[in-house]
């Protein structure tokens, strides 16, 4: 339970919340909840609440019930949210996100769907609402992003920062990781630009860093987190050899004083699936000098072994964190874990959301 300084963030504990899509907001107008407050206030014992993925403008959408950052309306109802986690002694800092290709034209009318490239992505579905209900829907094929347009997107990342201070966050996270926009833009197998922003390694990660670049220019960089998936096998993502991007990536960021890298290891997404965070950890070959966080399927003693280590600074826990709300007093005093619903990770209202206990006292 020991606290850590991540730049101008000063986290309690190493018991991080990861981010989560548990597709609890509004829809289509993705405005967050008193429901969502009660959700993230029970949590606040986290050293740091990293929150779901929050849409930086309405063509970053991909999935519906998801929570936005770039109108007042949602602005002014995180802060209800921010509020209740601070009241709760915790921190959070708002996880911004583009879904590029992982979307359904429906989700952004009148917008088409956009990637680093005009490649259709078999394997990619969005999450979209049919009068009233949840559906997966085949993403929609979607054409490149011209040089503006990718100029007005870094510039949408520098206006999703400001507003997140707004709205009370005590900083972002840009998610380059998942398959989403901007590591679609990394992979070499959906990026086929010949312009500035594809082909060499230096180009393909040039969006994640302008986006990065733009939210320290709005809110400074110790306020700034970036998170990443080196090796993620899922929507239509197949790099055959990520080390060289992602090493440039976390000494770039090293360069700039971010906060924190996170680090995450979304093979363990798959059911059975082996951890692959020690290839993760070899392919990094230790290139980030600034606070690590990794997130993968972790338990105690896994955590507690790779901060010991040196590994990480820090642990972020998904579905643990979803199921307990107390986790942190669970793995400190070996307490029993609640097991999580999977039939209410998506949608819904208090079932599998806020209902999980806390364990009694005596």
């Amino acid at each position: 339970m020991q606290p850590l300084q991540l730049g101008e963030i000063s986290a309690p504990n190493r018991v991080f919340m990861a981010p989560l899509t548990r597709s609890r907001a509004t829809d289509p107008d993705g405005v967050p909840t008193e429901l969502m407050a009660q959700y993230y206030a029970q949590r606040a014992s986290a050293g740091l609440i990293v929150s779901e993925a929050t849409n930086i403008s309405e063509v970053a959408r991909g999935y519906a019930w998801t929570p936005g950052i770039y109108t007042s309306e949602q602005v002014a109802r995180w802060r209800v949210v921010t509020d209740a986690v601070h009241e709760a002694g915790g921190r959070i800092v708002c996880q911004l996100w583009h879904t590029g290709r992982v979307s359904h034209e429906s989700l952004h009318p009148g917008s088409a769907t956009v990637s680093s490239s005009a490649q259709e992505c078999n394997q990619c579905q969005a999450y979209v609402n049919v009068d009233g209900v949840g559906q997966r829907a085949p993403a929609t094929p979607p054409r490149a992003l011209s040089v503006s347009e990718i100029e007005t997107t870094i510039a949408d990342y520098a206006t999703a920062s400001s507003n997140a201070i707004e709205a009370g966050f005590d900083g972002v996270e840009v998610h380059s990781a998942n398959g989403y926009l901007l590591q679609q833009f990394i992979s070499p197998n959906v990026n086929d630009r010949d312009d500035s922003y594809g082909g060499e390694v230096a180009n393909r990660v040039r969006f994640t860093l302008a986006a990065v670049d733009a939210s320290i220019g709005a809110v400074g960089a110790g306020r700034v987190g970036l998170r990443i998936s080196p090796l993620f096998p899922f929507n239509g993502i197949d790099d055959p050899d990520p080390g060289p991007a992602y090493r440039l990536i976390a000494t770039e960021i090293s360069h700039r004083g971010l906060a924190f890298l996170h680090i995450a290891d979304t093979a363990t997404m798959a059911p059975n699936a082996v951890s692959s965070m020690p290839e993760i950890l070899a392919l990094m070959a230790g290139s980030a000098t600034v606070p690590v966080v990794l997130n993968g399927a972790y338990d105690a003693t896994r955590a507690r072994d790779d901060i010991a280590s040196g590994a990480a600074d820090a642990v972020a826990f998904g579905r643990a964190f979803l199921a307990n709300p107390d986790l942190p007093r669970r793995l400190a005093e070996d307490l029993e874990l609640n097991k999580p619903n999977p039939k209410t990770f998506y949608g819904g209202a208090e079932e599998g959301y806020t209902d999980y206990p806390f364990w009694p006292d005596e």
